[in-house]
């Protein structure tokens, strides 16, 4: 008997131990799983979507709606469907090992395995693989075309580049493009065609027609002469100064249908920018024959008529073009949908740097003047786009031999109307008022309807603080007054305008909004059939509002969403449907705002009926919807916290079919809860929070907490958490996991007073979650990035109930912030303490003291609680000498502090090494004071610069950081 109940004692604790959850380490982040590109076939009959992981290979996935089955394509990329739905045609990469290793030893691109193709037919259910595809494109709308580029393995200097992220080789595509093969199949008949040498290639929309362009293959004469000549004799060759012309280049047209070949263009010179019309009877494109080192080249414009055979070149002295004016060869030629009118690029002649002068004998200086428009961190953040900076003219493909220059340097956008049908542009300006966007953030602007046939500008409305939309047939727009809280619509036939929404006691600004700047709109929902009416958002509802004053204003979701605290929105399913039909049925998304739970409605413009519910669900889903083309077939993606985002497919959203299964693997850890918070603040404001908590919560147990802020995040309830490296927010779900408690409060905040705010609602919230007795008050950490790194470093100014804190990316010192620049956009920040984020309402010189008393600086003195600073020295948004000049005040107080500088990273951590660092260092700071756990090296002796990248400080010891 004894020995029985031994035996089952044993069983009783394997089963126990086998079945307890392990807690997230740092060494799960790679393989974890998200749902990647998503599309839908145009019968809705496909759907196609890949699982990502955070590091590692993809897999796609291919999915029968009839029959309900997936097949899975490893390492599967940049997918989509034919226009008759019949194939599905996308790359495989090569094994991520293996680009990583090219990457890491910068070898040249040609060491790595090239992509392959692969076509799969519906039909038949074959699959056909096509080895050392370098690009491939099918025509966007119609058609079983498919065109690709055959890789030359045989010829390794054929690719020149060495461990280029993706990224840069966009960048560099048409510096060194080397001649290719082009396949051009029928997916249909399987017939196939090939043509050599193929630079650049593009097919017309709807599939009829396809245009490239070849090279002549540069003679290995020369370098064989190189090779005979001197040292003398190869200077004399490399003179920048002898003419170096380009290689023999013709542009030919397939007309796909008639299997016909036509040679458009050829020359000793470049071709670009190639661009069909809608229905693929007009090509456009621009070229030069100018040397191929000249350092300002001439570009011509081609226009070619395929159906009537006709022809135009727009040169540098066409009779239109104004004066010192050319060409530009940095601007897509775009026509109208109805192919009338011919969008292209114009530009003041650039000015040839001189080359033949000598750089140490010239100062390299910046001059700024208080009079230019932009300040120069600006202008030097712009240069490039600058340089390259084209303005639009517009040929009638009528009478190609005429255009007129639209656009020009006064103006900063040109904006197509109705798909570039409409007789006219809109012109947009911030002239004379870009100066005070230094201070006020916003610029004002001036917004002219310009006439494309004579270039007449009409003024709409003068220095608006707002916005602009004109409705998609061109028959109206609408205008948006921030100063007034105002939405009014402008006929362009008559040029009068009328206001919308006066008189209607709702608001259609941000009721939240809590910054010293007027308040945004909640939006533009959609507009209706013909331009007859405009669908706004206020906080909840949806209004109608007709353009031509008509008919009054109507709610068409009949106030049943602020009723019960529900946000509604339309969805855009089909980009080529600008306007919804009044009549019929259309789904809206909804979003609870109480529960936080989202869902999808459905109604009719017109009705006048409450919105009928089809699912309302405790998920993050329903906001982002996509359609088939031609069927009702929809897809959709959803999780919560503790489901991991999912891919649905559905006919009507009242049965949904789960695709796929994210992440099977987090059954195996210990992951958690979420819950919303609710409290009353010290002075009677509500406020609202999300509590994590551990899977295996016991409520007799106590447990330390992290405080984790910005601005309001309970809408993100429902949201799921991967455990990732992340760039400087709180690893939630690792430290749920870990056995912590995790808090989120929202903050609303006081003109003046953003500091205090955060007191109240953050200190508030977490004395009401102590009052549980699982709350270990003593053991309370807090973290926050950039604005919540300063409201970190303000409670510990100000308060010592936190037993450790982790300050990223802060301003500690308002006054000498205030003049500091944000390097991303070159942009100045006093406009972030005036109208914005911080909130003070007023400058520096018309108070003083706010800034100072705002200023964690000038109270740290006070602070008893350890902190960690990161502030990166190549931060864009924050200046890094604001986590210097924390570190500093608090190192000369002898207080415990540590500062993490991820060399040449940014404001946000973007490299993953260094995320993945950061995460561990925090684990080990928050483990040291809220759990008691051994300190690492970093932390107690630190780490000299003499072992910079030698030893990383994670080893745990025995010694104290105090």
């Amino acid at each position: 008997m004894k020995l029985k109940c031994t035996v089952f004692i044993l069983l009783i604790m394997v089963l126990c131990m086998y079945g307890q959850k392990k807690p997230l380490d740092h060494s799960v982040y790679d393989s974890w799983q998200n749902i990647g590109t998503r599309k839908i076939s145009n019968d809705g009959k496909w759907i196609a979507y890949s699982i990502d992981v955070q590091e590692g290979n993809s897999s796609l996935f291919l999915y029968s709606v009839k029959n309900k089955i997936s097949q899975k394509f490893a390492r599967g990329t940049k997918v989509d469907f034919t226009g008759d739905s019949r194939f599905a045609v996308f790359q495989i990469r090569p094994f991520y090992k293996d680009i990583k290793a090219v990457k890491d030893k910068k070898l040249k691109q040609s060491k790595l395995t090239k992509d392959s193709l692969a076509i799969v037919d519906f039909t038949t259910g074959k699959t056909e693989r096509i080895p050392n595809v370098k690009a491939f494109e099918i025509p966007e709308k119609n058609g079983s075309y498919i065109a690709y580029l055959l890789e030359n393995i045989m010829d390794k200097s054929s690719d020149d580049s060495s461990g280029k992220e993706e990224g840069d080789e966009k960048k560099e595509e048409d510096k060194n493009l080397k001649p290719l093969q082009l396949v051009v199949r029928n997916l249909l008949s399987g017939k196939s065609t090939t043509y050599d040498n193929v630079i650049r290639y593009k097919f017309s929309k709807n599939g009829k027609q396809l245009v490239f362009v070849t090279q002549k293959p540069e003679e290995k004469a020369d370098k064989d002469k190189k090779e005979e000549k001197g040292s003398g004799d190869d200077k004399k060759d490399n003179d920048k100064s002898k003419p170096k012309k380009y290689a023999f280049q013709t542009v030919q047209v397939v007309n796909l249908q008639k299997e016909s070949v036509t040679k458009i263009s050829e020359m000793e010179g470049d071709f670009s920018q190639l661009s069909f019309d809608e229905e693929g009877d007009q090509l456009a494109f621009v070229g030069t024959s100018s040397a191929k080192n000249d350092l300002v080249k001439e570009y011509q414009l081609y226009y070619f008529n395929l159906k009537l055979n006709k022809n135009e070149k727009v040169s540098n002295d066409h009779l239109q073009m104004r004066k010192n004016w050319v060409v530009s060869e940095n601007r897509l030629p775009l026509f109208s949908k109805n192919g009338k009118q011919l969008y292209f690029g114009v530009a003041p002649k650039p000015v040839a740097k001189d080359t033949a002068m000598i750089a140490n004998d010239h100062a390299v200086v910046d001059i700024w003047n208080y009079k230019d428009d932009y300040l120069q961190t600006v202008q030097l953040k712009k240069l490039k786009d600058d340089l390259k900076k084209s303005y639009a003219a517009v040929m009638q493909t009528e009478k190609p031999d005429y255009f007129i220059n639209i656009d020009g340097e006064d103006l900063d956008t040109l904006r197509l109307v109705n798909d570039g049908n409409a007789g006219f542009a809109l012109g947009i300006t911030s002239l004379n008022n870009r100066i005070s966007s230094q201070w006020e953030g916003a610029i004002k602007k001036t917004y002219f309807l310009i006439d494309n046939k004579t270039g007449k500008k009409t003024e709409i409305v003068k220095n608006l603080n707002g916005s602009v939309s004109v409705s998609p047939l061109g028959k109206f727009v609408v205008i948006f007054d921030r100063e007034k809280g105002e939405w009014l619509s402008y006929n362009v036939k008559t040029q009068q305008s009328l206001p919308l929404n006066k008189g209607i006691a709702v608001s259609f600004v941000d009721e939240e909004f809590d910054m010293p700047d007027f308040p945004d709109p909640y939006g533009i929902a959609s507009w209706t059939e013909n331009d007859e009416s405009v669908i706004i958002r206020d906080r909840y509802d949806l209004w109608e509002f007709f353009l031509n004053g008509s008919k009054k204003p109507r709610n068409i979701t009949n106030g049943f969403g602020r009723k019960n605290k529900i946000t509604f929105d339309t969805y855009d399913l089909d980009k080529d449907i600008k306007s919804l039909n009044r009549k019929s049925s259309i789904y809206l998304s909804a979003f609870d705002n109480a529960s936080k739970a989202n869902g999808i409605f459905r109604t009719s413009i017109h009705s006048n009926a409450d919105p009928v519910k089809i699912q309302m669900e405790n998920v993050w889903g329903y906001r982002s919807v996509q359609k088939a083309k031609n069927a009702e077939e929809y897809i959709v993606i959803k999780e919560s916290y503790t489901n991991s985002p999912n891919i649905f497919a559905t006919s009507d959203f009242s049965e949904q079919h789960k695709l796929s299964n994210t992440n099977p693997q987090q059954n195996h850890y210990n992951w958690g809860t979420d819950e919303l918070v609710h409290w009353t603040t010290p002075k009677g404001n509500s406020s609202t929070g999300v509590l994590y908590k551990p899977e295996d919560f016991n409520p007799d147990k106590k447990y330390p907490m992290i405080v984790y802020f910005y601005e309001k995040l309970s809408d993100n309830l429902n949201r799921y958490v991967a455990p990732a490296p992340t760039p400087s927010r709180l690893n939630i779900s690792y430290f749920v996991s870990n056995g912590y408690l995790v808090f989120t409060p929202d903050i609303s905040y006081t003109n003046g007073y953003p500091g205090e705010s955060a007191m109240e609602y953050i200190n508030s919230g977490v004395e009401k979650l102590k009052q549980n007795p699982w709350v270990d008050g003593s053991k309370i950490g807090i973290q926050g990035q950039s604005w919540g790194g300063y409201q970190v470093a303000y409670l510990i100014a100000h308060t010592d109930m936190y037993a450790a804190a982790w300050s990223g990316a802060p301003v500690i010192n308002m006054t000498s912030a205030y003049g500091g620049i944000r390097w991303t956009s070159g942009m100045n920040r006093q406009f972030q303490y005036e109208k914005s984020q911080s909130r003070l309402g007023k400058n520096l010189w018309e108070a003083p003291e706010l800034y100072i008393k705002n200023s964690p600086l000038f109270t740290i003195d006070k602070v008893k609680t350890p902190v960690v600073i990161m502030s990166n020295d190549k931060d864009g948004a924050v200046p890094w000498y604001q986590g210097i000049e924390m570190f500093t005040a608090l190192r000369r107080l002898g207080k415990p502090v540590w500062l993490l500088n991820y060399n040449g990273d940014d404001h946000n951590l973007v490299k993953r090494q260094n995320r993945k660092d950061i995460q561990i260092r925090e684990q080990q700071f928050f483990d040291y004071y809220l759990k008691g756990a051994k300190a690492p090296v970093w932390m107690t002796r630190g780490v000299p610069a003499t072992q910079k990248g030698k030893d990383w400080g994670f080893e745990l010891t025995d010694d104290k950081p105090e």
